[in-house]
């Protein structure tokens, strides 16, 4: 595969992690205070030493960051959640197809196997008539966001790991899901949000549950259905992540079940760069910045 020089703007945990997999693809970073960075500015980036930019700075600034790669001719990938304006999403869209570019916002979590596995057992209609989704996700990262001058804001886990949550519902259901609503949403800890739930009260119902304060990292998944049910149990990261099928007996009894389990480190990274590595390539204009905007409208403002 040909090479993609990768700026990275913003060298915080997740600019971190993500230059780790760029290897010679790394083309320098940008952090107006981080240690080690080869600029403080954007603007003081050389336009001929890259071509593409990781965005993973905080809320605040990142629409014009975006902004100014998409004109000067840049491919960008962008840390979730990205959370514009409608006119700023209509502006970056036309910037990415006037330039043949990829904007493209970053949810690794759709390259995790069993939600890949998932999404397969749903298409297949092998389930029937979807009634219910009910998803668990927690970590226990309270203090560390308390500690963040930026993260400990608005509405806290609700926009940090519900957005993950949605565009979970949004790879495996599509749009035609009723609206969320925020259900019931806790400052236990911290001074925004460290525990919420979010309801879609059609069919299928869907149940989203999140939590800063777990006490061992977790990730759950149940959807039951007509002919059966589905269920994840943990992600690759915290393994071993179990994906379960099970068949329904009918009138009652034990279904047949079938699973897989898997215990490897965490490939999602790898995959989704590799992933919008060839989008840049191709040298068209791709977005998924429609996503963006459904995630928001489903979002608490």
């Amino acid at each position: 595969m040909s090479s993609l020089r990768v700026l990275i703007v913003g060298c915080g945990i997740q600019g971190n992690k993500r230059r780790g997999f760029l290897g010679s693809d790394f083309a320098g970073s940008v952090d107006p205070v981080a240690e080690g960075a080869q600029y403080k500015s954007l603007s003081d980036v050389p336009l001929d030493s890259f071509d593409a930019a990781f965005v993973c700075m905080p809320y605040q600034g990142k629409y014009e960051a975006i902004h100014y790669l998409l004109s000067n001719k840049k491919h960008v990938l962008a840390e979730k959640p990205l959370l514009l304006q409608n006119e700023q999403f209509t502006a970056l869209e036309d910037l990415s197809r006037q330039h043949n570019l990829v904007s493209y916002t970053a949810y690794n979590h759709r390259f995790e196997r069993h939600f890949v596995n998932m999404k397969h057992v749903l298409d297949s209609d092998m389930l029937g008539k979807i009634y219910s989704c009910r998803m668990f996700y927690g970590n226990g990262t309270a203090l560390d966001v308390k500690k963040s001058d930026w993260k400990d804001q608005g509405y806290g886990v609700v926009y940090d790991i519900g957005s993950h949550l949605l565009d979970t519902v949004l790879f495996w259901f599509g749009r035609e899901i009723a609206s969320f609503s925020l259900e019931c949403c806790h400052k236990f800890e911290n001074n925004a949000p460290d525990h919420a739930i979010m309801i879609s009260k059609g069919t299928p119902f869907i149940e989203l549950e999140m939590t800063l304060l777990s006490w061992r990292n977790s990730f759950c998944c149940t959807i039951l259905a007509e002919n059966g049910s589905a269920h994840i149990d943990s992600l690759c990261k915290w393994g071993p992540s179990i994906f379960t099928v099970r068949s329904r007996i009918r009138p009652s009894g034990r279904p047949t079940e079938e699973s897989k389990a898997l215990v490897q480190s965490d490939q999602t990274w790898q995959d989704e760069y590799d992933f919008f590595k060839n989008l840049c390539l191709k040298g068209k204009s791709w977005s998924n910045l429609g996503n963006d905007r459904w995630i928001q409208a489903n979002l608490p403002h």
